[in-house]
């Protein structure tokens, strides 16, 4: 995978943290790897946002966010409260084919779910991942509600071609509830495919060589890892 979309079923959901994850295997792989944000709100210029998260945890990674808004809303909405010309999924193609022509692989983050509006005329990072034919990992998290938000999202996906690079737990609890362990079984049946990671709660609070250890167990080998859903399914088993 050249390039990888990385979304979520929603907001705080752990993209970020997949996000280092799948760029610390691959930069531990020997691989050249760009992180690109397209819009980054809810953070004032100056201040750390996703991308410096990733640095600290992936180590010497390339990154690129195009575009800042202060407010924590949509990209959409933000852009226009604040302003400023919004991000364009034909901007973020363009910078995504830059990217990848002086490195292995690329990763795109959205900013909450699939299709929440760049910009006013209804671009979603759902119309990125077609115009440059790139598979999406879905982030989504552990618990009570994922089902309806990861059936959704993949059906997105289905619906406009768009190949699914799997479904990744952004955040599994250390105590996980009978919801929790019960979706280990049923997010890929919603969904219509697989699981192909979950990585523990704190993760993005752990230093960098910790960190790739955990990226490894809790990331499948599609992604660079050792994860296997069926032993995991198993040990938590609802």
């Amino acid at each position: 995978m050249g390039v990888l979309v990385i979304t979520g079923t929603g907001t705080d959901v752990g993209k970020t943290v997949v996000t280092a994850a799948v760029a610390a295997l691959a930069a531990a792989s020997g691989r050249s790897v760009a992180v690109l944000k397209p819009a980054q709100t809810g953070v004032l210029p100056g201040e750390a946002g996703d991308l410096q998260q990733v640095r600290a945890l992936a180590g010497d990674v390339t990154t690129l966010e195009l575009r800042r808004f202060p407010d924590p809303l949509a990209p959409d909405t933000a852009a226009l409260r604040a302003g400023m010309p919004a991000v364009r999924p034909s901007e973020v193609a363009a910078a995504a084919s830059e990217l990848i022509a002086g490195h292995d692989q690329v990763l795109i983050e959205g900013a909450g779910g699939l299709l929440v509006r760049f910009d006013r005329d209804g671009g979603t990072l759902a119309d990125v991942a077609w115009s440059l034919a790139a598979p999406v990992l879905v982030v989504a998290q552990a618990g009570l509600g994922v089902l309806n938000t990861v059936a959704l999202t993949t059906e997105a996906l289905g619906r406009r071609g768009i190949a699914c690079a799997g479904v990744v737990i952004g955040s599994w609890p250390a105590e996980p509830d009978l919801a929790a362990r019960c979706n280990l079984d049923d997010i890929p049946d919603v969904a219509g495919v697989p699981l192909v990671g979950a990585l523990p709660a704190g993760s993005g609070a752990l230093g960098p060589e910790e960190f790739l250890a955990v990226a490894r167990q809790g990331l499948g080998p599609s992604l660079g890892g050792e994860f296997d859903a069926k032993s995991f399914q198993l040990e938590h088993h609802g």
